[in-house]
């Protein structure tokens, strides 16, 4: 199932927030589950009270959308622990037709990776009839491998490295052959050779392996049991236990431990050539905590993406989280201007001239006749007066006034007083950073071919901003230059006069075509009763350009 992000634009407001939260519950409730509130920046002081008051998790964060490898692989992978034999391993994959099975250890954690070219490189290793090449293996092994009978065993789960003899030679000859062996680490494979079953238990080898389903004497089973033999009864014939014997190696010993795994983070630009030159084009993906999660493979970035998303406050790709181009967008729902957005597609497009984003989306819930939760309904009503201004905006319209009423009715919160509260808890700047206060809510905007960017902060008075203008002038030329704008401006509202002033870092041909009145500093413009970034500001910074054109 695909995940559909509800997001909102970047350094997003409490509106942003608010109506991607809130949307996204109404999608859940009318029964999609793949509907997930996210957010593409860091909460605002002001957001971070309403959500804290109201017991409401913040969205999940997502600082981007480049394609990654989570967007892309198979979830859910098959897994083989290190502890199991070969033979167990290989089987599964052949069942399943995987070309990989990852290795993992306790709690999923990533060890090694099982691939053909692995396997035949150790197998080989093995089977060479020039070199005599201990296995890796353990009593417990053997016994699943062969799908053996055990007649007696000692320390089943221990590993060891043992040396395999086949007792196909003549007495004399087998007993020479196994002087050369230590023979608490050799495994000896015979049939039903009473003389070789009772020497070897007399040297105490470590297993003997009796084929074709003999049954050894009582008084073999007896001298093993004195002597700490492990006496175990194949049902295959001498030939055939001793080609599966190999498979009783631990998976561990035969997978590929250099091949590094992929991080669920890396992005697909990233791990192309890597995929392309891994065994199979396939490789596991673990999380920062070496944790398995899935596999990917070439095939796989062939397919669409695993999630799709619904924008929120914005309709402009300026302002939306990065790499979005490269997803479907489902929705959009809006209260702003229209930018240069289209799709390839039809899609559900709601842009109506209100002054909030959540009066829109609480009146969807209305609309599809669903009930609205009382921390979302506070959550709106609070999302309706941060971009209102409480209701004294001029973007503020009677819908916005009748929705707030509504959500005030039924959450019993006075508009008033709850307003007054937001403005107490998020208008003070102590302690916070001009790069912080600038950022917090930026948009980038696009007029003409120029590029600008506006943030917006509201306090009770902008006093504190005049003593730091310097301060805020740097930050506001850093960001004007790093992003290669015209200018960068920050409106600072005074939402007890309802009023604002605007810092400017322009280049100097801007400033000396901008009409607007001016403090006794050339950066700082008075911007009398001007309160809405969108409905009043944008539209006289498009003036404004429109000089600098025609200058």
């Amino acid at each position: 199932m695909k995940t559909v992000y509800v997001i909102g634009h970047r350094n997003p407001d409490s509106d942003s927030i608010i109506s991607a939260t809130a949307y996204a519950r109404l999608k859940q409730l009318m029964g999609h589950p793949e509907y997930v509130a996210a957010r593409a920046g860091n909460l605002s002081p002001q957001t971070e009270y309403i959500l804290g008051r109201f017991s409401v998790p913040a969205p999940q964060y997502v600082p981007d959308l480049i394609p990654k490898v989570s967007y892309y692989m198979t979830h859910n992978c098959e897994t083989v622990s290190y502890d199991t034999s070969l033979w167990k391993a290989v089987n599964a994959m052949e069942e399943r037709d995987r070309k990989v099975l990852p290795v993992v250890k306790e709690d999923n954690q990533y060890v090694s990776l099982l691939h053909y070219s692995a396997f035949a490189k150790n197998v080989l290793k093995i089977v060479n009839p020039e070199k005599s090449a201990a296995i890796t293996t353990s009593i417990g092994l053997i016994s699943e491998t062969l799908s053996a009978q055990p007649v007696i065993t000692f320390n089943e789960d221990e590993l060891f490295k043992s040396f395999t003899l086949v007792a196909g030679s003549q007495f004399e000859t087998f007993k020479k052959r196994l002087a050369m062996h230590a023979p608490e680490n050799t495994i000896v494979i015979t049939g039903d050779r009473k003389e070789i079953q009772e020497y070897c238990t007399m040297e105490k080898v470590r297993a003997i392996i009796i084929t074709s389903g003999y049954t050894p004497d009582k008084g073999i089973r007896e001298l093993a049991e004195k002597n700490g033999v492990s006496l175990l009864i194949s049902p295959y014939d001498t030939s055939a236990t001793s080609m599966l014997i190999i498979y009783s190696s631990p998976v561990s010993s035969m997978a590929n431990q250099e091949l590094a795994p992929l991080n669920i983070n890396d992005t697909i630009k990233k791990v192309r050539p890597i995929l392309q030159r891994a065994p199979g084009g396939t490789l596991p993906v673990v999380d920062d905590n070496n944790t398995i999660v899935g596999v990917i493979s070439e095939s796989d970035l062939l397919n669409e993406a695993s999630i799709e998303v619904c924008l929120v406050d914005h309709n402009e790709l300026s302002q939306a989280v990065e790499g979005l181009e490269n997803y479907k967008i489902r929705e959009v729902i809006d209260h702003h201007r229209l930018g240069s957005f289209s799709t390839r597609y039809p899609i559900t497009f709601i842009n109506r001239p209100v002054g909030a984003t959540c009066t829109i989306v609480t009146n969807l819930y209305r609309q599809y006749h669903v009930s609205i939760p009382r921390e979302i309904a506070c959550i709106l009503l609070c999302g309706i007066l941060t971009d209102t201004l409480v209701l004294q905006s001029a973007t503020t319209t009677d819908e916005d006034r009748e929705t707030a009423e509504y959500l005030s009715n039924i959450t019993n919160l006075d508009i008033q007083t709850l307003g007054q509260d937001i403005i107490t808890a998020s208008s003070s700047l102590k302690g916070r950073s001009a790069e912080a206060v600038t950022k917090q809510d930026m948009k980038e905007f696009n007029e003409k071919g120029h590029k600008f960017t506006v943030s917006q902060i509201e306090v009770s008075s902008p006093s504190e901003i005049l003593e730091r203008k310097e301060e805020f002038f740097k930050m506001l030329e850093s960001v004007r230059s790093s992003r290669s704008c015209l200018f960068s401006a920050l409106m600072v509202t005074d939402i007890i006069h309802l009023t604002s002033i605007m810092l400017v870092a322009a280049e100097p041909a801007f400033l000396q075509v901008m009409e607007i009145p001016r403090t006794d500093h050339e950066n700082i413009f008075i911007l009398k009763d001007i309160v809405s970034r969108k409905k009043q500001l944008i539209p006289l910074l498009s003036e404004q350009i429109e000089k600098l054109e025609n200058a």
